[in-house]
């Protein structure tokens, strides 16, 4: 099996049997403030041909820096089969469908599949709020001879499941930032000091407890950082170590495997790594000394890089138009009538908010009032979170009633935000929910965790389908009227991927986890 880095979380897998294109990223993402580290932009024409032209493709999750929307319908071939994590909605599905893609695999959490010879997946799927309604996922291949996990931002609860197909050879990890946590938050210097840090050694830490559990022959640290070129945002980028910045880069985490016993492989776009029963064979697309003076000069690197992209940066801003004064109440109206139909939908999340959220557009200030499930203008109520985001990426997201502001806005980093208290996981998932298969989901999440009963709903029975069966999954108690699907034979709670035979109940995930159900 070879291994070639794309760049970022970008991989293509080649074995004798087949190739996997994955999570291909090129053109810059949100709002432009990421780019690949180190640049991808001059890779081979061969190895762009080959990564265009794979036999498989796979999309982990559909952030910006995986799902690439602008890139993936020029360039990947629609001869592609796309390899499609069990997730519990078919947004991602859906997304790629209309890039043109007809052909795929849909597979379920965790189970291996064999697609040709020797070539053998398995996806491992994530479905916690904090990475929004949508999932994560992370993949495991085999091809007989040798096994690589692609786990790159993925946080499988389940610290074993990727290495329970067998001994791993050679594990792909996020190990950096991939948020806008602390350093858009209003804090003195010291403190954001204290939160960067903090923040640093948890990711550092996570990163090495995924490491351990694998268990594999060598680890590629990937997925991160990303590059930030805009003069406005160049600060993110760590260089010198004491930046206030959440994004160390690949030769931090080398040192921290290399600490505690590990080989680590760099791999930048265009690294190939060969796994052999002996070890591995590593082959850069350049000489060793221009590899090490990408990291040993990083600032010049940046600089050059940054240098490239300054007109493309200037010319994307200028799309940037903001709308006049009168235009403020329409902002206001479009916001309040996509809004409040789904807080009605979310009693348990406004609840879990508690408060007022302002959020300030520029001049137009707009007050969500989650306890009473309102939007309105902001006249001087109090409020315990504030959002402050230049108008026209506003205008811009509210234009394209983007479901995910997480995605489609914070990940850019270009926006503040102030705090009363502490973190509240339902502000975030309020904005990461922003259609009504989202927050459904959202909502149905939010009940299960304030109350596993569900208010009486134990021994309730639903109609799924030509079926009847009790409302409450036996595994985590999921609300089937929102996650239970009919497969074939089989419901399916699609929140964990747990199966039940459609006549017996028998759960094919565990044992004592039966199902009431019988035919209607």
């Amino acid at each position: 099996m070879r291994a070639i880095s794309i760049g970022h979380a970008g991989i293509l897998i080649q074995t004798r049997f087949g190739s996997i294109t994955c999570d291909p990223w090129f053109d810059p993402a949100f709002f432009g403030s990421w780019f690949v580290f180190p640049r991808n932009d001059q890779l081979s024409p061969e190895l762009q041909h080959a990564i265009e032209h794979p036999d498989y493709l796979y999309i982990s999750h559909i952030h910006g820096d995986h799902l690439d929307e602008t890139w993936l319908p020029h360039h990947v071939s629609r001869d592609a089969t796309v390899l499609l994590p069990g997730y519990p909605t078919r947004e991602l599905e859906r997304r790629l469908r209309d890039m043109g893609f007809t052909k795929f695999i849909r597979t379920s959490d965790g189970e291996e599949i064999q697609l040709d010879g020797e070539l053998r997946i398995a996806i491992h799927v994530e479905v916690s709020i904090t990475d929004g309604p949508g999932g994560d996922s992370a993949l495991v291949v085999s091809d007989g001879t040798s096994r690589l996990v692609n786990q790159n931002d993925c946080r499988t609860s389940d610290l074993k499941a990727l290495c329970a197909h067998g001994p791993v050879d050679l594990h792909w990890i996020q190990y950096s930032g991939a948020i806008w946590y602390p350093m858009v938050y209003e804090e003195t210097p010291e403190k954001m000091r204290e939160l960067v840090d903090l923040k640093v050694d948890s990711q550092l830490t996570r990163a090495m407890r995924y490491v351990e559990a694998v268990g594999a022959r060598a680890v590629v640290p990937s997925a991160g950082p990303p590059a930030f070129l805009d003069p406005d945002l160049f600060g993110l980028n760590m260089i010198d170590g004491d930046e206030l910045s959440i994004f160390p880069d690949q030769r931090v985490f080398m040192e921290r495997l290399a600490a505690d016993g590990h080989v680590g492989v760099l791999a930048i776009p265009g690294t190939a790594i060969d796994i052999e029963a002996g070890g591995f064979t590593v082959t850069h697309p350049m000489a060793d000394a221009e590899v090490a003076a990408i990291f040993d000069h990083k600032r010049e690197y940046l600089e050059r890089y940054q240098a490239d992209y300054l007109p493309w940066l200037d010319e994307m801003k200028a799309g940037w138009t903001a709308r006049s004064d009168d235009r403020s109440a329409d902002l206001l109206a479009t916001v309040k009538a996509w809004w409040e139909p789904l807080l009605a939908m979310a009693p348990t999340l406004r609840a879990g908010v508690g408060s007022n959220v302002l959020l300030r557009a520029g001049d137009v200030e707009i007050l969500i009032d989650f306890p009473n499930g309102q939007v309105r203008a902001y006249d001087g109520d109090p409020y315990e979170f504030r959002f402050t985001i230049q108008r026209e990426l506003v205008e811009t997201v509210v234009a394209q009633k983007a479901v995910d502001w997480s995605n489609s806005l914070f990940l850019s980093a270009r926006f503040k935000a102030w705090r009363a208290g502490n973190y509240n996981e339902y502000v975030y998932n309020f904005f990461k929910s922003l259609s009504v298969e989202r927050m459904r989901r959202t909502e149905a999440e939010a009940l299960r965790k304030a109350d596993p009963e569900r208010n009486g709903m134990a021994g309730e029975e639903i109609r799924i389908g030509d079926h009847v069966c009790e409302r409450l999954c036996p595994h985590r108690q999921a609300d089937l009227a929102v996650f239970g699907e009919i497969d074939g034979d089989h419901l399916v709670c699609t929140l964990h991927g747990w199966k039940f035979d459609l006549e017996s109940g028998e759960c094919l995930n565990a044992t004592n986890r039966k199902l009431k159900i019988r035919r209607a």
